[in-house]
């Protein structure tokens, strides 16, 4: 491929979950862990697809070093949701996966309102992974507004890192982390789940302005992605977690209508991969490189049906 560099932003297939990989120069970060198959016994209604071993077995066949080992620089978890960080105790505790540092908000219910508190697994999923974090030994950063890391050649900014008041209780969505990736002049936005309920878009696409690549937020969903992100933001590509079906239109519109960008569904495509070059040079493959996955399947990994709960 003509332009084809070693510094990878890897959007996995993980049905209506996010799972994203960062590679640079042979480093290895990774932001959410998707869906997982554990559910509270009170909760059956969570009985969803997951896809914790699809991403093991992502990372041990694309992201082993030399020593057999992975190693991820950091994790990301964006916020206490099942399918954003429900993978991650079993990518923590997998013996052939060494995770260097952990980048988690406290979650607190209390401020979480109350039917998603009765109906979602948060406590649960956000538990499991901090007990997996402590039982590790991983050093775990709680409270990161606009901290920087640095992997590779990518240049990392976190946003909505630190707890805000808030005067209405909201969904856990609204805590979501957003994740700004540079290199060279080329922009990637990694918004979560976060949406526009409380004015977090407006207030962060002022702070970053134009960018090159956006993930979108809450997987395509209503409340996420206002006309004002959008503009402001101006994505030449958007990548959308989700199948092209399931899109709410009014996302879709803006999307394309106001920021005038090319659309990409990882569920529909099989994964998406963007190899990030310089001055806003960006190649947008479909499909994962995992030798396991064969090119041709447009099916979500796991290829289980469409039942799931928004979140």
């Amino acid at each position: 491929m003509t332009g084809q560099t070693s510094d990878k932003i890897h959007f996995l297939n993980t049905g209506h979950s996010d799972c994203i990989i960062l590679e640079s120069d042979g480093r290895f970060a990774m932001i959410d862990a998707a869906e997982d198959s554990d559910f509270p016994a009170d909760k059956p209604h969570l009985n969803l697809q997951g896809y914790e071993e699809e991403v093991v077995d992502y990372l041990l066949k694309n992201c082993r070093g030399r020593d057999g080992k992975v190693t991820l620089d950091f994790i990301v978890g964006t916020h206490a949701h099942s399918d954003h960080i429900g993978g991650f105790d079993t990518v923590i505790l997998h013996p052939d996966i060494k995770v260097k540092k952990a980048y988690l908000k406290e979650y607190d219910e209390s401020k979480v309102f109350v039917m998603e508190r009765l109906r979602w697994d948060n406590q649960e999923v956000y538990d499991q992974m901090v007990n997996a974090l402590k039982e590790r030994n991983v050093e775990r950063i709680s409270d990161f507004e606009q901290c920087k890391e640095k992997l590779g050649n990518f240049e990392i900014t976190f946003f909505n890192g630190s707890q805000r008041k808030r005067f209405i209780k909201y969904g856990e969505n609204i805590s979501s982390v957003v994740t700004l990736v540079e290199k060279e002049g080329t922009r990637v936005l990694l918004a979560g789940d976060l949406n526009y309920k409380d004015g977090d878009e407006r207030r962060i696409a002022k702070q970053i302005g134009k960018i090159d690549l956006l993930k979108v937020g809450h997987h395509g969903y209503a409340g996420s992605t206002s006309a004002f992100w959008a503009k402001t933001l101006s994505p030449k590509y958007a990548v959308i977690t989700n199948n092209q079906s399931r899109i709410f239109p009014d996302v879709r519109f803006k999307l394309e209508k106001i920021a005038h960008s090319e659309l990409h569904f990882t569920a529909d495509e099989n994964g998406v991969t963007a190899y990030i070059g310089s001055n806003g040079n960006i190649n947008m493959r479909s499909g994962m490189v995992s030798t396991s996955i064969s090119s041709g399947n447009s099916m979500p990994l796991g290829g289980k049906g469409l039942a799931y709960a928004v979140k």
